[in-house]
């Protein structure tokens, strides 16, 4: 009937079942719809609020591909009537997205140099043998190349360098978990820990510098770096104390392995000019990142970073095209300009004000109140969809909360990063997951811990060191 046989309604039928939560969202929306807008919201920003919880529910039971759910928001953004096509366009595409762009590509660029091996014999030249300070030294360097080169990329550049002295110490993973454990999650935390530290350290921080932009405050990467990076040291040894004491490494000293390494880096091609010179560049763009961004823009600046590899033949675009996570630049893109059309609808005044009127007297009574709340609401957001996502739809709520917009924003881009919790919470942490060397159990033992603790840091954190500093 209909050309249907009973192969295509099995087949539907099939797909339907797949895409339940697909359904079930559409449906959820559709009522939604159907709702009057509640009092003090105009139907613009209730319609992008219902676009937020539609695409919450895409983000957090994956029935499409992301990138699709950031297509969705573009696309409906103009059906609802929030703003017209151009207008859309226009808070799509920014510098910030161009950050993002520029720094996947400088990625590429880093990771086809080579400098995984090189980087594991040069932290340990640094730490010595001994496993609990080879921890620390992953953690340290982890932290540090982060904050400059987003956790992603440090976490990629990094597995390689851990998974091999796992190897070397033992082919049998059953007698290396405890190991593996430590070695995988200074990988990954630290990688966490100093995505705070720079806007460059992560996307959220660069979606935070957006709306900042739009709420008329300035803060440059200097400045960002003076009021955030202090933090990122005193967690490091933390950190460290907290997954060594978490799980019990079988070896002391990773002796073998690194005897093994040191051969697998003799054997390696000798460094070049050519490796100086891509060294060069890239801090040139750093420098231009920490004293140029306020003219010319982030993006900008990471551009011509990738404009020089590519130039210079460090790179072919062939490379840059097949490696660079096209999808991530769309789902960031769809995120600013839905946490621009939140604010620009009023949507995230209203919500502010329930914040408010739910959690004021507390606010009021208690020392920090604010921060604490802002911080538990971010982090657990954060554990349930990725981090980005999380400043993206709760960035233009908290900056309307007080006064001091910079410090609330500030606290929700730093509190983002706090996705220890759970291996899909952020893609450092999916990364070193997929090595199946840890568990989601291992995640839990350890991310409280490491979670409570940060809290705890920020909130005292925000509350003394930048009192003193301003």
């Amino acid at each position: 009937m209909l050309g249907f046989s009973h192969s295509s309604l099995s087949n539907l039928l099939f797909w339907a079942t797949q895409k339940k939560w697909l359904l079930i969202t559409i449906v959820v929306g559709f009522l939604l719809f159907l709702l009057p807008a509640p009092d003090g919201l105009s139907i613009e920003g209730y319609r992008i609020i219902i676009i937020v919880i539609t695409a919450l529910m895409m983000i957090i039971t994956e029935p499409i591909p992301l990138p699709a759910v950031a297509i969705y928001i573009l696309v409906f953004e103009v059906i609802f009537g929030i703003n017209d096509a151009d207008g859309i366009a226009h808070s799509f595409m920014n510098d910030a997205v161009f950050f993002i762009m520029g720094s996947l590509m400088l990625s590429v660029a880093i990771i086809k140099q080579g400098w995984d091996k090189r980087i594991a014999l040069g932290i340990i030249n640094l730490t010595g043998h001994k496993t609990k300070n080879i921890v620390f030294g992953f953690t340290a360097i982890s932290a540090l190349l982060s904050s400059f080169i987003g956790e992603h990329t440090v976490a990629a550049l990094m597995l390689p360098i851990g998974m091999t002295l796992i190897r070397f110490t033992s082919e049998d993973k059953e007698k290396v978990r405890g190991l593996s454990a430590v070695l995988l999650f200074a990988i990954a935390y630290g990688a966490l820990v100093g995505s705070i530290g720079t806007p460059s350290g992560g996307g959220r921080n660069v979606i935070m510098m957006s709306y900042f932009q739009d709420f008329g405050l300035s803060i440059s990467y200097l400045e960002w770096m003076i009021k955030v990076y202090p933090l990122v040291l005193i967690q490091i040894p933390i950190i460290s104390w907290v997954l060594i004491n978490s799980f019990t490494p079988e070896y002391d000293h990773l002796d073998t392995a690194v005897r093994k390494l040191k051969v697998q880096v003799a054997k390696s091609p000798e460094m070049t000019g050519r490796n100086t010179v891509a060294a060069f560049i890239f801090l040139m763009v750093f420098l231009g990142w920490v004293f140029l961004s306020e003219t010319y823009g982030l993006g900008t600046i990471a551009l011509f970073g990738v404009f020089l590899y590519l130039v210079a033949g460090y790179v072919k675009w062939e490379d840059l095209n097949k490696n660079t996570h096209w999808g991530v630049i769309l789902l960031f893109g769809a995120t600013i300009s839905l946490g621009s059309n939140i604010k620009g609808t009023g949507a995230a005044l209203w919500l502010a004000n329930q914040v408010v009127y739910f959690f004021g007297s507390i606010m009021d009574s208690f020392p920090f109140a604010m921060d604490a709340i802002i911080v538990i609401m971010t982090t657990t957001l954060a554990n349930v969809l990725s981090s980005s996502a999380t400043v993206a739809v709760l960035g233009p709520i908290t900056l309307n909360l007080g006064d001091n917009s910079l410090h609330l924003g500030l606290v929700t881009a730093i509190a983002s990063a706090f996705g220890y919790f759970t291996a899909v919470a952020a893609p450092a942490c999916t990364i070193v997951y997929s090595s199946g060397l840890v568990g989601a159990k291992d995640f839990l033992k350890v991310g409280w811990k490491a979670g409570v603790i940060s809290m705890i840091l920020l909130v005292i954190y925000a509350n003394t060191y930048w009192l003193i500093i301003n």
